[in-house]
């Protein structure tokens, strides 16, 4: 059977000499993976570029009442990035957040909330000029409420977070008092984040990390497995001042 769904690529790994196996969220099947043959071939060129992170597709996909791994019969971009590609900032941070995204979206079902707001997302932070500095910040802390534990303030997630065994690594200290306060102190960023992302006051790159790592451990102590997002050492030299 056929269906026709938008999706946005998660990532891929290499299949044989020339194919691909890709992780694709689609609107009408949630999360799906797809075998892509002959895509890294020299001709026709460009097709492997369909399938970096994040890139948004129509598709035809084969689907299976059994599940697994199936094929697409039809895909192209539905929505061609203007920057994203072309600025190392914003690729950067496209990277961490389909890593995050891969590892913590895993239902393989219809989800027309998340969808339009990973979408949306995209297409929002691929039209910004300027002022995205924080915008990792504020999908992550959005993208909680389509998980399941949304925060209402900072200080549930600093407190969670320093309430933890591990808060001092988190916090860049070895003493639980220093990383407990210097938690407290992240409090006020993440209410702007929170409730005004337009206006946060957050000062600079190395105070952007610190509150990654935070809401990475937020993120951790809610979703089993979720592992290092190894990305986030990437994105830490775009973010430095």
């Amino acid at each position: 059977m056929l269906i026709k769904t938008r999706g946005i690529v998660l990532n891929y790994i290499k299949y044989r000499e020339s194919s691909i196996i890709a992780r694709v969220y689609t609107e009408r099947l949630g999360l799906q993976t797809y075998i892509i043959n002959g895509v890294r071939k020299a001709k026709p060129p460009g097709r492997i570029a369909l399938f970096q992170p994040f890139t948004l597709l129509d598709l035809v996909a084969y689907t299976s009442r059994q599940g697994g791994i199936t094929r697409l019969s039809e895909f192209r971009c539905s929505e061609s990035f203007r920057n994203i590609p072309f600025d190392m900032a914003k690729s950067s941070v496209v990277l961490f957040l389909s890593e995050v995204v891969s590892r913590t979206v895993m239902e393989e079902e219809e989800n027309e909330p998340l969808f339009n707001f990973l979408h949306d997302s995209i297409l929002s932070f691929d039209q910004q000029a300027s002022g995205f500095e924080n915008f990792a910040l504020v999908f992550l802390l959005r993208l909680t409420n389509y998980l399941g534990f949304g925060a209402e303030s900072g200080e549930e997630i600093t407190s969670q977070v320093a309430f933890a065994s591990s808060a001092p690594a988190v916090a860049g200290s070895s003493a639980t008092g220093p990383a407990v306060l210097r938690l407290r102190e992240f409090e006020q960023y993440f209410d702007e984040l929170l409730r005004d992302p337009a206006h946060a006051t957050v000062p600079n790159g190395r105070v952007r990390r610190e509150l990654l790592d935070v809401l990475i451990r937020y993120y951790q102590l809610h979703i089993e497995k979720l592992g290092d997002i190894r990305s986030l050492d990437i994105l830490s030299e775009v973010l430095a001042e």
